[in-house]
């Protein structure tokens, strides 16, 4: 039943409620809630009418027509009723409005004067001043009970210790002493002297003191003493826990009341700072924990100045770096961490505080690994990974500018001129018989189609003077030259033009250069341009029409030698490999005439062959055996054909020479071959005697593809070998290749294969000519050859150690005596891999013998020569010859061996050697390497153990046999046999070996050695003399040099080796010297007058290269001398004259730059030397001042003084990077500090009337200035009292210098920083090196805040230069308020700013809450100084959304709530309102108070007049001052008639009221009377109508 009951009542009607959150629309009217519409029974929605069924529901309009306005009704007259509204309707409202206010202010209360009396300080008794502190202490007594009197007494630190006995809360406490400090200023402040905040100071200097002396309590134990026996007991403050509670709880308190004192100016900030950071950098790690943390909370008073932050961040490195290599650090984790984030702080925030040298120079390893932390890798992070980017993107920066001002990481100057030709000459010296020609990219760098270009010009005039000129050597150079200018000409061919453009550029360059007017180069140009015609590339016949064209005169030989032209010798002279008659006739008539029938070529032609004849018989047809000849007597019978001019020798070897020995060489299977042997000699010295290696080529092949004789053939062969570099220069190796390829198949045809043959096809393909089935052809029938004369077997049967029948052969006679014992011995012991070297031993163990059996010379030589023949027939049936295994006798117990040989054996053996040398069984660089070079050390080792008449034959006999082999044009072998010209040449052939890689690294590393033999007292005067011979000839010897030049690192290294093993005494470094400079430069002059003659050719682009390594190692050498006090005075003056003449105009400024490049790396001394005597330089360019300075004249000796300071720079730059300490003299570091300062101020004075021009070179003068002041201050030195009060004057000047170029019509943001960094590196080194006892950070720098130009700069240059100046920021207090006062006018005019006065204003204690109606102005800062006045509003108490109403003790008041809630939610409500207003009041401008007020009447006509400014409330009205700052969201004001919205009646406020100096946009400004409504609708000003 009771369910059924249920189910029949009807369910509760459902009300939608609003949210607790949304507000009414109005506060008394029940008109809902904004945007809260429920449904509700009967409404008009509800209703399902036809129309609403059929049209939908519709809203009536609230009026008839929506768009229309009512302002026209209203204004429209009505002739019966009159006016509906009248125009004075506005003016009467604001009159009454006026009225309003006028009785509101009239009723106001009165603001009484100032009430407000500091606290008197009076005498009490132990027990009532004990009872005040403790009422001080306690709570619950108001301070208002306490402040009519202050006990006096104490001061102090004992007055902190008071506070903290008695647990004075904090506030109470910093009461107290401001109330202290006030009676203690008060005597002060009637005083003109007075300063409000000096007391700050004094105190500030009271409580740091407090707190250092509680710091002081915290001490480490000392380290113990060595050597003392005292026991030492130590305990300190933090030990004990007693002890260690009452430390913390002292030092927490006084902590404590450092945080208001600092935040409210009790304290003078500037101290206190300076105190921190002082004690920072004085503290120990012990102290360093609770300092470190006093830093770390008062950081940000420090990141505005750099005087602070500098030494702060100096001191936390240095406490980082203790704390890293103490051995409590793992008990210092906190400390370490906080030193850290402080140190990324003010790179954060300050980065200009990291921008010191001196401090990186010390510290950069550890800032590198502090800032090298990643940042977090997590979604949260996110602010750490911008934190961690922000300080690795600024010190990046900071790297960048100290390394800047330390001169490191240089930009490399390109060396437009002499870089390039070095390079380019280095290239082509490098050519070698192992070069690729088509691997040289000599012209790559120009662009292929622009053969015009002023690049490609450069280069080709390198490339054809390297190929003639007498500094360079080599026979190969004109051949090299053809062949890449032929390769780049192949690599264009496809631009028709390119050879006609080339053409030109030759024609230009023969007929412009200089090189090419000296008669002694006549020869040389004349060969390069026959090569170059004979490639196609030059143009004889267009070369003769182009002078006949331009009218060349003095082409006739006809003509007097006065007025002959250059161009007539190379018309003589150029040879014509390919010619026309009409070409030759042409040649004819221009030189001769056309009716000359003889010629002069014709008569040195018939000469020449009448010479030529006489030397080759066999060639023209005579049966008449070939003379023995010499290379000496061939030049000389033959001295028209090597003297004549080129044109005839290329004219008669190529038209009359070959052929005929062409001819000669088809029927040579018919001739003796010794005979054929003799005439191909002859014919090859001939050729190579003229320089015609392309004739000798030609020559060589076809004699290659006809002759029968195996001997010619290993000639042929030796000569392919001996001018390998010139075949590779004519890029022929591949023609030779092919040509012995096929010679080798044909005499494998034969059965006949040659050792030598087969080494040289390998040694020409190297690996690029034959391909790949002919090269392994060539393979296998080396491996055949091997194995036929090496067989290799499992059982091979030993050679003996003694071999007597080696003994017996000088005793056989018969002709093969050595063949059949040589081939006997192979026979036995071909499979034994080290006969060859038995027999060797066995061999010379028989030779020793020889002076024995025979006292006959003749006999003697001829025992020689048959052991020479047996090893040659020894060489033959050993696959890689006796070469090898003589070569390890040598270094192996042949050097026992040859010491024991009498000056009779050593006769003997150097025949033996000698012919093995000359057939080709030894080469020469075995002996040298085996033999010679040990000699040499031998003897320039000697020492006390020497033995000479052991010793000094075998250095004699090395000697001369290096003589012999490397030096001899033609050396003897035997005087029992003849000297023939092929043996000479076969020697030439062999020596080349030495000259080339990578025995020619060997040979230029004994070069020493035989200087240190000939300056060695230990040997014999003979021998020294015989060893100066030997060198003098051999650094003269052309071939020596040309492989030198190719080699100049072997060189230097050569040298080198001997002075960095100490193997060398000091008095030796000078012939060392000198003994490279006479390899390299041809002269002998000591080590004392290098540079000092003939620079230019020094400095040549052609010896630059070997200049550069002479100058290395002379410098290196002069750094030893100079360490040594019996050398130190030649060598000083020595490089004194060098950088004299390197530092002033002897020189242009890129070799002067070259030769910087070259000193760099020398020792200290030197560097010393060269530092000092440029820092002279500089000082006396700039000290030559004209008459009257002009910009232009300071630029020119700037750049002048640049050059230097370049050389300078890269000199010193190793010895920055490696921290050497260089000891710069005193005197000039002073004179060049002055002549700084001088041109400092020079430059400053013309800055005062320059034009705009004149600026940007007086900005490049001081740009200058900086950099040279920045590299002087970059060296260790003594800081004498003279540069110091230099540098300080400098430092004004400097500053000055910064502040032009920071804005204005000098500004340059470079120049700027620059000089800013260099302030920067100037001031921290006087601070650093400053000896006052009191350090203050703010020493050097500036004092006066330039204001009115400084607030006018850039905003990141006003900020940086802002952080320079002493002034801290003001105090929170008074920041940006200043003094303001309305003048006549009623216009705001500002004051002065005003002053923190913290110890005069004390806090309002209050104590009287009767509201009696009066205002009471009891405060320490009166109400004058805001311009306070009374208004009649009340402030009312905050009320909650839910609780707003209005008072019943206000009701009748104009209520503007402004104290009454915040700004934020007033918006809130009022925007709210805005679309709900009560439009029964009609009053949409009248605030809240409108319902109480009721609606105004309508008045009639009133008496006209301009409306007035409203006496309502507020802040601005009747003079009054705001002290708040503006807004610029809210700046509207009662508008009038007349525009006079600011002025209004009443007198204005006297001085002495407050106003924010600055209009930021961060609050709010209280704008006159109350807001409208409706903030969007704002008052119009409307104007009256026109009738």
């Amino acid at each position: 039943m009771k369910h059924d009951k249920r189910e029949q009542e009807p369910p509760p009607i459902y009300e939608s409620q609003p949210p607790t959150w949304l507000p009414k629309s109005h506060r008394t009217a029940d008109v809902g809630h904004p945007g809260f519409h429920p449904p509700c029974p009967g409404q008009d929605e509800d209703v399902l009418s036809d129309k609403h069924v059929k049209d939908g529901f519709l809203l009536p309009l609230a009026v008839p027509d929506e768009h229309q306005s009512a302002t026209t009704a209203l204004l429209e007259q009505d002739v019966k009723q009159g006016p509906i509204f009248d125009q004075s309707m506005l003016a009467d409202l604001e009159h009454l409005m006026n009225d309003i206010f006028t009785r509101k202010i009239d009723y106001a209360a009165v603001i009484q004067p100032s009430a407000f009396k500091i606290p008197s300080r009076v005498t009490m008794s132990d027990t009532k001043r004990q009872t005040w502190f403790a009422e001080l202490a306690n709570p619950d007594v108001p301070l208002n009970k306490l402040g009519k009197s202050v006990p006096h007494g104490a001061k102090g630190h004992d007055l902190l210790d008071l506070l903290h006995t008695n647990d004075v809360a904090i506030p109470r406490a910093v009461w107290f002493l401001r109330v202290f400090g006030a009676n203690e200023t008060a005597g002060l402040r009637n005083k003109p002297s007075y300063n409000p905040t000096q007391y700050s100071t004094d105190w500030a200097i009271v409580v740091t003191n407090y707190i250092k002396k509680q710091l002081a309590d915290i001490a480490l134990p000392s380290a113990p003493r060595p050597g003392m026996n005292i026991k030492q007991t130590f305990k300190g403050v933090l030990s004990d826990s007693e002890s260690r509670d009452r430390w913390v709880s002292r030092f927490t308190y006084c902590l404590k009341l450092l945080r208001p004192f600092y935040d409210e100016g009790l304290v003078d900030h500037r101290t206190f700072l300076v105190w921190l950071v002082l004690q920072m950098a004085t503290c120990n790690l012990a102290q360093a924990g609770f300092v470190a943390h006093l830093a770390d909370e008062y950081l940000d008073g420090v990141l505005d100045k750099r005087p602070l932050a500098k030494p702060l961040l100096d001191a936390c490195i240095t406490k980082l770096n203790e704390v890293r290599t103490t051995s409590a650090r793992g008990h210092l984790n906190k400390l370490e961490e906080i030193l850290k984030s402080i140190i990324r702080r003010i790179c954060v925030a300050l980065p200009d505080a990291l921008v010191s040298p001196s401090t990186w120079l010390s510290h950069s390893s550890l800032l590198f690994s502090l800032f090298a932390d990643p940042g977090g890798s997590g979604p949260s992070d996110c602010r750490r990974r911008e934190f961690q980017r922000l300080l690795s993107d600024n010190f990046v920066d900071i790297q960048r500018r100290n390394d800047a001002m330390l001169f490191r990481n240089l930009p490399p100057r390109k060396l437009e001129r002499l870089g390039s030709l070095v390079v380019d000459i280095q290239i082509l010296n490098s050519i070698s018989s192992s070069t690729d020609m088509s691997s040289i990219s000599f012209f790559s760098s120009q662009i292929p189609d622009c053969t015009s270009d002023s690049g490609f010009v450069d280069k080709l005039d390198t490339l054809l003077t390297w190929a003639m000129t007498p500094l360079q050597y080599g026979s190969h150079r004109p051949y090299a030259a053809v062949t890449i200018l032929q390769t780049y000409n192949g690599r264009h061919a496809r631009r028709e033009p390119s050879t006609a453009t080339l053409h030109d550029h030759l024609f230009d360059w023969l007929d412009t250069k200089v090189v090419t007017l000296d008669v002694s180069n006549l020869r040389a140009v004349t060969t390069l341009f026959g090569k170059l015609s004979k490639g196609g590339l030059f143009d004889y016949a267009a070369y003769v029409q182009r002078l006949v064209v331009r009218g060349e005169k003095g082409l006739s030989y006809s003509e007097p030698a006065e007025r002959a032209s250059f161009h007539r010798d190379f018309l003589r002279w150029i040879p014509l490999h390919d010619t026309t008659l009409s070409l030759s006739n042409q040649r004819k008539v221009i030189l001769y005439g056309a009716r000359a029938r003889q010629t002069p070529e014709d008569i040195c032609e018939r000469e020449m062959r009448k010479e030529i004849r006489a030397i080759l018989p066999l060639v023209f047809g005579g049966e008449t055996f070939p003379p023995s000849i010499s290379m000496s007597s061939l030049r000389t019978s033959c001295p028209t054909v090597v003297d004549a001019p080129r044109f005839e020798q290329v004219r008669t070897f190529k038209q009359w020479l070959l052929p005929n020995f062409h001819k000669f060489a088809s029927r040579s299977e018919s001739l003796d071959e010794v005979s054929v042997l003799k005439t191909y000699s002859t014919v090859v010295e001939l050729l190579k005697c003229t320089n015609s290696y392309g004739s000798l080529l030609e020559l060589s092949l076809s004699v290659l593809s006809q002759t029968p004789h195996a001997e010619l053939l290993t000639a042929v062969g030796e000569v392919f070998h001996r001018f390998a570099t010139i075949w590779t220069s004519m890029n022929a190796t591949g023609v030779i290749t092919s040509a012995l390829y096929s010679a080798h198949l044909i005499w494998r045809t034969r059965g006949v294969q040659t050792r030598s043959l087969l080494t040289l096809l390998v040694e020409m393909d190297d690996g690029r000519q034959l391909d790949s089935t002919a090269r392994t052809q060539v393979e296998n029938d080396i491996a055949a050859f091997t194995h036929a004369l090496a067989p290799r077997t499992d059982h091979s049967e030993a050679a003996p150690s003694v071999m007597p029948e080696i003994l017996l052969l000088a005793e056989d006679s018969k002709p093969d005596a050595p063949s059949i014992l040589a081939n006997s011995l192979w026979y036995k012991y071909r499979t034994s891999a080290d006969w060859a070297w038995k027999v060797w031993d066995n061999t010379v163990a028989s030779i020793r013998q020889v002076p024995v059996m025979s006292e006959d010379h003749e006999r003697r030589h001829t025992y020689a020569l048959r052991y020479g023949q047996f090893l040659l027939n020894v060489d033959h049936h050993i696959p890689g010859g006796i070469d090898n295994d003589v070569l390890q006798w040598f270094l192996g117990t042949g050097k026992s061996e040859v010491l024991g040989l009498t000056l009779e054996t050593w006769e003997v053996l150097r025949v033996v050697l000698l012919f093995l040398c000359v057939h080709g069984a030894l080469s020469t660089t075995t002996l040298l390497q085996g033999l010679v070079y040990p000699a040499w050390r031998l003897g320039a080792d000697a020492g006390s153990l020497y033995q000479p008449q052991t010793m000094e034959t075998l250095i004699q006999a090395a000697s001369n046999l290096f003589d012999a082999l490397v030096l001899q044009e033609e050396c003897v072998v035997s005087p029992i046999i003849s000297q023939e010209l092929l043996d000479a040449q076969r020697i030439h052939t062999r020596r080349q070996d030495a000259f080339r890689e990578p025995h020619f690294t060997l040979l230029a590393s004994n070069i020493p050695t035989l200087v240190l033999l000939e300056y060695n007292d230990a040997v014999s005067d003979e021998l020294r003399h015989s060893a100066r011979d030997l060198r003098l000839r051999t650094c003269e010897s052309h071939d020596i040099r040309q492989s030198c030049y190719r080699n100049l690192d072997a060189v230097r290294r050569g040298f080198e080796h001997p002075i960095q093993s100490g193997m060398v005494a000091e008095t030796l470094c000078e012939p060392l010297v000198n003994a490279l400079k006479l390899i390299l430069s041809e002269t002998n002059e000591d080590v004392n007058s290098f540079l000092s003659t003939g620079i230019s050719s020094v400095l040549s682009p052609w010896r630059l290269a070997a200049t550069a390594v002479q100058l290395q190692f002379g410098l290196r050498q002069l750094g030893r001398a100079l360490a040594c006090e019996s050398t130190k005075e030649g060598a000083s003056a020595s490089l004194d004259k060098m950088t004299s003449l390197i530092f002033h105009h002897s020189m242009a400024s890129e070799e002067a730059y070259f030769i910087a490049e070259m000193a760099r790396g020398v020792d200290g001394p030197v560097a010393i030397k060269f530092i000092n005597n440029g820092f002279k330089s500089i000082v006396d360019i700039l000290n030559q001042v004209p008459a009257p300075p002009t910009p232009e004249s300071l630029l020119m000796r700037v750049d002048r003084a640049a050059e230097v300071l370049r050389v300078l720079s890269h000199v010193s730059e190793p010895l920055r990077e490696e921290e050497t300490a260089l000891d710069l003299g005193i005197p000039m570091q002073e004179r060049l500090a002055k002549t700084m300062l001088e041109s400092f101020q020079l430059a400053h004075v013309m800055f005062s009337n320059a034009t705009e021009q004149s600026i940007h070179i007086l900005t490049q003068a001081v740009i200058f200035l900086a950099r040279l002041l920045q590299f002087d201050l970059g060296f260790a030195r003594i800081w004498t009292t003279q540069f110091r009060e230099t540098c300080e004057k400098v430092t004004l000047v400097l500053f000055d210098l910064v502040m032009i170029h920071a804005g204005g019509p000098a500004h340059d943001a470079v120049a700027f920083a620059l000089l800013l960094d260099t302030y920067y590196f100037l001031i921290d080194d006087l601070s650093l090196h400053s000896k006052t006892t009191t350090p203050d950070p703010f020493k050097y720098y500036p004092k006066k805040l330039q204001q009115p130009h400084i607030l006018s700069l850039p905003s990141p240059h006003r900020v940086r230069l802002l952080a320079l100046f002493p002034h801290l920021r003001p105090n929170a207090v008074v920041q940006d308020l200043t003094h303001a006062h309305r003048d006549s006018t009623g216009h705001l005019v500002y004051g002065t700013p005003v002053q923190n006065r913290p110890w005069e204003w004390i806090e309002n204690l209050g104590g009287d809450d009767q509201d009696n109606g009066t205002i009471r102005n009891t405060a320490s800062l009166t109400l004058e100084l805001f311009g306070a006045k009374a208004t009649g509003d009340r402030v009312i108490n905050s009320v909650h959304d839910d609780e707003r109403c209005i008072p019943s003790r206000l009701a009748g008041i104009f209520e503007d709530e402004l104290s009454a809630e915040s700004v934020f939610r007033r918006d809130w409500r009022e925007t709210r309102l805005q679309a709900h207003s009560d439009v029964r009041a009609g009053e949409r401008d009248m605030g809240e108070g409108a319902d109480e007020l009721g609606s105004l009447p309508i008045f009639g006509a009133q008496k006209p007049g301009s409306r007035r400014v409203s006496p309502a409330s507020s802040a601005r009205s009747r003079g009054s001052v705001s002290s708040v700052r503006r807004s610029p969201s809210n700046r509207t004001s009662v508008s009038t008639r007349d525009g006079n919205g600011d002025s209004g009646p009443g007198p204005s406020s006297a001085g002495g009221r407050k106003r924010k100096a600055s209009e930021d946009d961060d609050e709010v400004e209280i704008v006159d009377g109350p807001m409208p409504a409706n903030p969007k609708k704002p008052k119009v000003k409307h104007k009256p109508k026109k009738k």
